[in-house]
């Protein structure tokens, strides 16, 4: 008999996902940060070239077509230049062919935003939410490790990525095993920073990474001590990554360049081009607030907290089985 429709964790881990949930909130409102609702289904779609979008039927006559978002990011962003305050969301996001032991092209994603706030006060933040969370599993991390993104490379690979050519980082790529074409800069620092930098954190210890290069800002805002980096961080436990955040990016005249950016470099690449979000452009041409704001995946977060090695296991059902 066939057994597939059956839900792949156990009551009792969905019972632990609710008490996840309930602290999460429980977090916030201490805090007086609103929670809101924002639509899943948008006319516009996130341009990251590193992020695939799920596309559907047309939403508004004037589009060809709709998008399933990949984050809450832009909605929540046009609720900021309206004047709401701080605020956070919990929902669903998804992204297209992202399936292994620590991803789902489905899942649920916490995101929020923190008025008058710096990165460094975010980070302060998210160690503060995490210890919380931690402490409500009944378990701890070591200490709070922080490393700039050259900081990182300099400890773990001996590689100054200020001062060094593409060609001798493709060279440390081969040495680490990568065989395919020679890479880009970002390319060949994503790959040598996913094999060889991101193993070797220390897994008891929050890690937070900052400062990536003004090439890998995505929606951060340039650092002013130093234009070639961005207000941009990653905390990362147990080997895992598990929130992007940033010193967000208010001016929407260079949020439109990087749009347009990102959708040239997709043309060039065969990729598919996104409906740049003009709703945003507009909402922050008004009033977009000095803020910071991180984006954290929550069911990655729970299976640390269970002490899980597959993602299914925290999942009612998966890509296969949904």
């Amino acid at each position: 008999m066939n057994n597939d429709w059956k839900p792949l964790c156990s009551l009792q881990v969905i019972k632990q996902r609710a008490f996840l949930l309930s602290k999460i909130r429980e977090y916030f409102a201490s805090q007086d940060v609103l929670e809101v609702e924002t639509p899943i289904l948008s006319s516009a779609g996130n341009t990251d070239i590193n992020i695939n979008s799920f596309s559907a039927e047309k939403i508004k006559m004037d589009a060809e077509k709709s998008y399933l978002r990949t984050s809450p990011e832009f909605p929540l962003k046009r609720l900021l230049c309206s004047g709401i305050g701080d605020i956070f969301e919990i929902g669903k996001v998804f992204r297209k062919g992202e399936v292994s032991k620590t991803h789902n092209v489905e899942f649920s994603m916490l995101e929020w935003y923190k008025l008058n706030y710096d990165y460094h006060q975010l980070i302060q933040d998210v160690t503060r939410l995490l210890s919380y969370l931690f402490e409500s599993f009944e378990l701890s991390f070591s200490r709070i490790n922080i490393l700039s993104y050259n900081e990182a490379f300099i400890k773990y690979l001996k590689l100054d990525t200020n001062h060094t050519s593409l060609y001798k980082i493709n060279s440390i790529c081969r040495d680490n095993g990568y065989s395919g074409s020679p890479l880009t800069v970002d390319e060949s620092l994503d790959f040598l920073f996913a094999t060889q930098i991101q193993p070797e954190l220390d897994k008891k210890q929050l890690t937070f990474i900052t400062l990536y290069p003004i090439s890998q800002a995505a929606l951060s805002q340039i650092n002013p001590d130093d234009n070639s980096t961005s207000l941009r961080f990653e905390v990362f436990f147990g080997g895992h990554e598990l929130g992007n955040g940033y010193q967000e990016l208010t001016n929407s005249d260079e949020l439109l360049k990087r749009f347009e950016q990102d959708n040239k470099y997709r043309l060039a690449h065969n990729l598919p081009l996104i409906t740049i979000d003009n709703h945003l452009i507009s909402a922050m041409k008004k009033n977009m607030p000095n803020c910071s704001g991180i984006a954290m995946g929550l069911d990655r977060l729970l299976m640390i907290l269970l002490g899980c090695k597959n993602i299914s296991n925290v999942l009612t059902f998966n890509a296969e089985n949904s």
